[in-house]
């Protein structure tokens, strides 16, 4: 495998509180948990935050480090968390255990995957990690081979339009201060529509919605080959092309097209074999496939963007 050498974990300051009655019910709720789960309070740091209300703290145990939650339960709901993540179980797949949840207050206490994720690991400059992306494959397969309809939110019509329209109102519209007259509007809404009709033609399966290196984690267990997976709370049933397009076209990491090609023909070869390309001619012909995911693609950058 072709990665460079984990960064060192930094010194991280503990958590910030801005309401005080947060910060006691924390206390007096982390307190509860100290003795069963064998917890160090006076450990507790910051870990991560993400585009949202949750914010993720580092707790020390007498088993390894824990995650600790911070969800606002006014601000975030939890539950699609909680039921996805069983979801995930059950596929096999290596998520955060669920160890306390107190849902009223928001807090939860989960497994520590480890302190990497595979972004941080990758270097771009070297020859790209085509064994870490089949690792990234093993996870993303099994939990599209246990779809069901009718489980998760359906990745609709309505669903990927209002994603498009992030691009004209935020990158357009905020960020470069251009007001579409109504011929460029119309031109734009054609595109939208192409793309909306080609984007929902094929099967579908769980989606995660932003299986990315960022999103999946160095186990910190040396004899564990899985990838953890994190950041599936907003999972949908849609598109079968959404995450392999999201893995290997990530706005953060770019890689040659022969690359590119090379893992989305092993996932093909792989998603076939299980079914998952059962669609006019997607099994038997790998262009049109990754035409699609070409596709899917470009709606996902215009939303990025």
């Amino acid at each position: 495998m072709s990665h460079s050498t984990p960064p060192a974990a930094p010194s991280a300051a503990p958590p910030i509180w801005n309401d005080p009655q947060r910060q006691i019910a924390f206390q007096a709720w982390l307190q509860g948990l100290t003795e069963v789960y064998r917890l160090d309070p006076l450990s507790v740091r910051s870990a991560s935050a993400d585009a949202s209300f949750r914010r993720y703290f580092r707790v020390d145990s007498s088993q390894g480090s824990r995650i600790i939650m911070d969800a606002p339960p006014e601000k975030e709901n939890c539950e699609p968390f909680v039921r996805i993540a069983g979801l995930m179980q059950d596929a096999g797949l290596l998520v955060p255990r669920i160890l306390a949840w107190d849902a009223a207050q928001g807090f939860m206490l989960l497994d520590d995957l480890g302190q990497h994720t595979m972004m941080e690991v990758i270097d771009p400059q070297a020859s790209p990690p085509l064994a870490l992306y089949q690792r990234a494959l093993d996870a993303l397969l099994p939990w599209q081979q246990a779809s069901r309809a009718g489980t998760l939110p359906a990745y609709d019509t309505t669903l990927l339009r209002r994603e498009l329209e992030l691009f004209p109102e935020w990158y357009l519209g905020r960020h470069r201060g251009v007001n579409l007259n109504t011929t460029q509007r119309q031109t734009l809404d054609t595109c939208f529509e192409r793309i909306l009709a080609n984007n929902l033609r094929g099967p579908s399966v769980y989606v995660h919605r932003d299986f990315m290196p960022r999103n999946l984690m160095m186990p910190a267990w040396a004899d564990e080959p899985r990838l953890g997976v994190l950041d599936f709370q907003d999972a949908v049933y849609g598109p079968v092309t959404y995450d392999i397009a999201s893995l290997m076209r990530d706005a953060f990491l770019s890689w040659d097209e022969d690359f590119v090609l090379d893992v989305t023909v092993r996932y093909w070869e792989k998603a076939r074999q299980l079914g998952l390309m059962d669609f006019e001619d997607w099994a038997s012909d790998f262009g049109a496939f990754y035409r699609a995911v070409e596709w899917m693609g470009l709606q996902r950058h215009l939303k990025v963007a």
